[in-house]
């Protein structure tokens, strides 16, 4: 399949890692329908696919209906005439303990974070059975392999998007050319933590070595080339090995490196961000809080695998933090006895 004649649905597409697949699509020369809460902020992607070279429709959507889902997907498939990727990317967080987050905030956590992907492909699934080719990309994290303390919701609906795409994968397993595909990326440099609700009292930041959104989008590009079911970006190869290992030990490591953090880092008041309300204008590709080159992204190779290096300075760090926490922990375990 030529990737100029490419159909792309994108939902999640009004900034971050959406807004960056967008753009990397539309210099393919494909043609995007993408869908999002915020016509602001989708109207700013879909001029910069035009300037990259593609064509995009918008279509403003609230993810958690499945019923508005369904008729966008109808409306999808109109504009385009057949979708020929799929690529759920909607996402939101909250950051604090448990205990400390309204229980409204978690479920409304859930709800964007798995049920909108659940939604995308109950809407998505239908057509491609009747088109007998398709491919579906879940947007998950490394929060799918590793658990997440001070976010646990968030840490809930990536297993269960885990969960879920191996289940729907089995099931579509006798449709040779229908694929679900799952992408893993460590911290990406997008405006998330700007639109995260946060009920830490400290002011979220991100760690080192985070990943470019480009990078994240390329891979997901390169799957239209040799779709693959699991794609591990950044740290998540090495935190799905170390909680095969010790699970619990390396979730105590992480809690105790969210608790030195949270007594260091500037302080600022509690704040829903976008849970429940699109951002006002828009948010762009990236946070704004991360150092990034000058030069454009370079285009993804047709005949190149989104894999890791073992030399990756994002793995490396990533290996690093976990190690570090990891370490803190056992230090920890070693003074209480």
């Amino acid at each position: 399949m030529k990737q100029s004649h490419l159909r792309v649905v994108i939902m999640g597409g009004s900034s971050g890692i959406g807004a960056a697949t967008a753009i990397a699509f539309a210099r393919q020369g494909a043609h995007l329908v993408l869908g999002a809460r915020g016509k602001e902020g989708l109207d700013d992607v879909a001029r910069r696919c035009r300037q990259a070279g593609g064509h995009a429709d918008v279509l403003v959507v609230d993810a958690t209906d499945a019923d508005a889902v369904a008729a966008f997907a109808q409306d999808a498939r109109d504009l385009l005439g057949q979708i020929d990727l799929w690529f759920s990317n909607v996402g939101s967080g909250v950051v604090g303990k448990f205990a400390d987050v309204p229980i409204a905030h978690h479920r409304q956590v859930i709800e964007t974070n798995l049920i909108t992907h659940m939604n995308d492909a109950h809407a998505v699934i239908p057509i491609f059975l009747e088109q007998d080719y398709g491919i579906w990309v879940n947007m998950i994290s490394s929060g799918g392999f590793v658990a997440t303390p001070y976010a646990a919701a968030y840490g809930a609906s990536k297993f269960g998007l885990r969960g879920f795409s191996e289940a729907l994968r089995a099931e579509l397993g006798k449709k040779r050319d229908i694929h679900v595909c799952d992408i893993y990326p460590s911290f990406v440099d997008t405006p998330g933590f700007k639109h995260a609700a946060n009920y830490t009292g400290a002011k979220l930041s991100y760690p080192p070595g985070v990943l470019a959104p480009e990078k994240v989008a390329n891979a997901v590009v390169a799957l239209v080339r040799k779709p693959r079911a699991v794609t591990l970006l950044g740290a998540p190869d090495v935190t799905k090995k170390l909680t095969q290992l010790a699970p619990d030990l390396l979730a105590s490591g992480m809690n105790r490196f969210m608790e030195t953090w949270a007594k260091r880092a500037d302080p600022t008041e509690d704040t829903v961000g976008a849970l429940y309300e699109p951002q006002q204008g828009a948010s762009g590709v990236h946070s704004g809080m991360v150092k990034r080159p000058a030069s454009a992204p370079a285009r993804p190779r047709r005949d190149v695998q989104p894999r890791v290096p073992s030399n990756d300075n994002t793995l490396a760090v990533g290996a690093v933090l976990i190690a570090a926490a990891v370490g803190l922990s056992l230090l920890g375990k070693r003074s209480d006895n």
